[in-house]
């Protein structure tokens, strides 16, 4: 099936396109059979190929949305513009995201009690490793000692 899109060209942050017929199954900038004009967003200029875009689509290619809006726009073809949205998947999924926040904001609570235990059992550890260390010193002392009074 053919389809005729936008293929984006131009340098970074300067984007112009070229209005192409390409098959719907290739990647946009990928080969195309024509190209039928050209769209700059910056000036708003637009070059068309009517005569060969209403000769493709009277073969059976379908324009993208945002081509068929252009079209109308410049006359070529008759009709209403299409709405070119965001599916509004997304803010269902910001509600999920509010409603995973309270879940959230439940686990740090129980994680700063967890977060609060693993601090007390760390500085009891060290109190048992200084008291040892203590201990350890004493028996070399009195090692020390002997060894000295032996002599």
């Amino acid at each position: 099936m053919l389809v005729i899109r936008f293929n984006r060209v131009g340098r970074h942050n300067h984007a112009q396109y070229r209005i192409v017929v390409q098959e719907k199954s290739k990647a946009p900038s990928g080969k195309h059979i024509a190209i039928v004009g050209s769209y700059d967003p910056h000036s708003k200029q637009t070059i068309l190929k009517e005569d060969e875009i209403k000769n493709f689509i009277a073969n059976g290619a379908q324009p993208s949305d945002s081509v068929y809006n252009l079209l109308v726009k410049n006359g070529v073809i008759k009709g209403e513009k299409r709405a070119v949205k965001l599916p509004e998947k997304k803010v269902e999924e910001k509600e999920d995201v509010a409603e995973d926040a309270g879940k959230d904001e439940k686990k740090e609570e129980k994680n700063e009690t967890t977060k609060e235990d693993v601090k007390e059992e760390k500085t009891e550890e060290k109190k048992e490793n200084v008291k040892e260390d203590k201990t350890d010193e004493k028996k070399e002392e009195d090692k020390e000692k002997k060894v000295e009074e032996k002599k």
